[in-house]
């Protein structure tokens, strides 16, 4: 009996010796070695990619914002605020998700096929609007010219970047809304276009916080 008892206090101790050991190990240790290492070497990414904009941070350059107009009374969806350029479709989970307007409760594509009604909807209301807000005097973009980004949201429904061929046909109607030459502000978009990673991995890219921020400053320096 005696033995028994003894044995069954070895093996307590041991295990809580064991959970002692590794709750330091693993649950301290280790944890600070990482924050360590990801504050040292990789700062701005440990801290979650931020953009900052007259001293003060205006979001994260992983995921997208909404540049629209402040709701007016008895609307429920707001207008595009045209004088900026415009990221993605914003509803990646469909109109009846919470996840719209960029609102970070969930992330997530459409599950919709290509032949859904509510999806072809969307993506047809989504390219009249765009080929709308963009035509301007002098310019009209044509339905041809509508990139898939223009009228999809991403996987996540968060991306934050677009096309340069989405940036493009945005470019006459932000030059005319902000009173700037199509040279000055095709120059800002070619200046924020980003190459393929490694020069082989993805799609050209064009950040759509980035890029409003220095349209800021070239507009206020105009």
């Amino acid at each position: 009996m005696n033995n028994s008892v003894m044995n069954t206090a070895r093996l307590l101790w041991a295990g809580l010796r064991a959970l002692l050991v590794l709750t330091v190990v693993c649950g301290v240790l280790y944890p600070l070695a990482v924050t360590g290492v990801a504050q040292g070497l990789f700062n701005d990414k440990a801290n979650g990619s931020e953009i900052t904009a007259d001293g003060k941070v205006v979001g994260s350059s992983l995921i997208g914002q909404a540049y629209n107009l402040p709701l007016e009374k008895g609307q429920e969806t707001p207008e595009p605020d045209l004088k900026w350029f415009q990221g993605r479709p914003q509803n990646g989970l469909g109109a009846n998700s919470v996840n719209t307007r960029y609102k970070l409760i969930l992330s997530g594509a459409t599950n919709r096929s290509g032949d859904n009604k509510d999806l072809i909807d969307w993506v047809t209301a989504a390219k009249e609007a765009v080929i709308t807000d963009n035509s301007v005097n002098g310019y009209t973009v044509k339905a041809s010219d509508v990139p898939a980004d223009a009228v999809t949201s991403s996987g996540s429904g968060l991306d934050p970047d677009i096309s340069p061929d989405y940036a493009d046909i945005q470019v006459h109607r932000v030059a005319e809304r902000n009173q700037l030459s199509v040279a000055q502000v095709r120059k800002l978009v070619d200046e924020h276009t980003d190459g393929r990673t490694l020069g082989f991995i993805g799609e050209p890219r064009v950040n759509v916080l980035e890029l409003n921020i220095a349209l800021e400053e070239l507009v206020a320096k105009s």
